[in-house]
Order: structure tokens, then C-alpha cells, then sequence
């Protein structure tokens, strides 16, 4: 049995009008790899497995508890909500880096879902950045907002995120 979102997950595997921007992006993620020690260390050879899944455990993690202080934590949570927020986008861009090295090593369907997976999770980021910027300047009620959509789009990138293991576990026969 599949669900809506698989099917249109599959759909967007064969959707060869993303290719035209695979090829773009194909050569920055190459350079990423080129060398073989940065290689490995970004995708996670001297760990066994790649580097990327565990680290999103990272900006998830920071932002979904912004989100939960924001939804129960009162007045006195707005500090360490914002707090929590700032350290989800630090921890992005070394997620997002170990993210495009993975992608390097990733067959043409893969690659149509991953490039789906970034830009919607880059669109997460920008979320939680407008977020941040909002609490820093005192407008908490625009800055939960902001980090509660932000949080949604993260889902989505999450589910794609799962759906680019299922395919790897699919094609390595496990």
C-alpha cells in the first residue's frame, strides 16, 4: 500500500525537468569531493556510514525544541527558544555541507529527490533565520510564527530525507 506522498515522492524520482538543474549543481557538489580525504571525512567513512543523517539530528533537534518552548514554555522560555533557534542554524551549514557530499555519491533519481530535499530544507533555514531575526529584534509573536511554518517546511524536507535512505536501503538490496 502507498500513500499520497509516496506516490508523489516517485513521481518526483522520474521527473526529468529537474535534471537541467542537477547537471548545474552536479560540478559544485564534485568540487565538494574531489579530494579524497575531505571525501571521506564528509561522508563519513572513518565513522562507517554516512555523516549526514547524524548530524540533522542537530538543527532538528535545536529547532523543534524552540518550537515545543514556544508552544508550552511560557514567557520565560522566550531566551532559550531563541537561543535554540540560533544554534539549529549554526549547526545547518555542516549538515547541509555532509548533505551535498552524500548527494555527490548518489545515483540520477536520487539526485532529483536530494536536490527537492535542500532547497526545501534551505527554505526551512531561511524560515528559522527570519525567526531569529524576528526575536532578536523583540517581536516574539513574528518570530513564533516564523519558527512554527519553518518547522513544517522542515517536516517535508525530513520525510524526503527518509525517502533518500528508503531508496539507498532499496538499492543496495537491504
Amino acid at each position: 500500500m502507498t500513500t499520497t506522498a509516496v506516490d508523489l515522492t516517485r513521481r518526483l524520482e522520474d521527473t526529468e525537468a529537474l535534471d537541467q538543474l542537477v547537471g548545474a549543481v552536479r560540478p559544485l557538489a564534485d568540487a565538494l569531493v574531489a579530494d579524497p580525504d575531505r571525501r571521506d571525512l564528509l561522508q563519513g567513512a572513518w565513522l562507517g556510514h554516512a555523516l549526514h543523517p547524524v548530524l540533522t539530528d542537530l538543527p532538528i533537534g535545536f529547532w523543534a525544541s524552540a518550537v515545543t518552548l514556544d508552544l508550552v514554555g511560557g514567557r520565560d522560555a522566550r531566551g532559550a527558544a531563541q537561543r535554540l533557534v540560533g544554534l539549529g542554524l549554526l549547526t545547518w551549514l555542516p549538515t547541509a555541507v555532509t548533505g551535498w557530499a552524500q548527494w555527490a555519491a548518489t545515483e540520477k533519481r536520487e539526485q532529483r529527490v536530494g536536490l527537492v530535499h535542500a532547497v526545501v530544507n534551505a527554505g526551512a533555514m531561511v524560515g528559522f533565520a527570519a525567526s531569529w531575526s524576528a526575536r532578536r529584534r523583540g517581536d516574539h509573536a513574528r518570530g513564533v510564527a516564523r519558527g512554527l511554518a519553518s518547522v513544517a517546511v522542515l517536516g517535508v524536507g525530513g520525510y524526503l530525507g527518509g525517502h533518500l535512505v528508503e531508496m539507498r536501503k532499496s538499492a543496495s538490496g537491504g
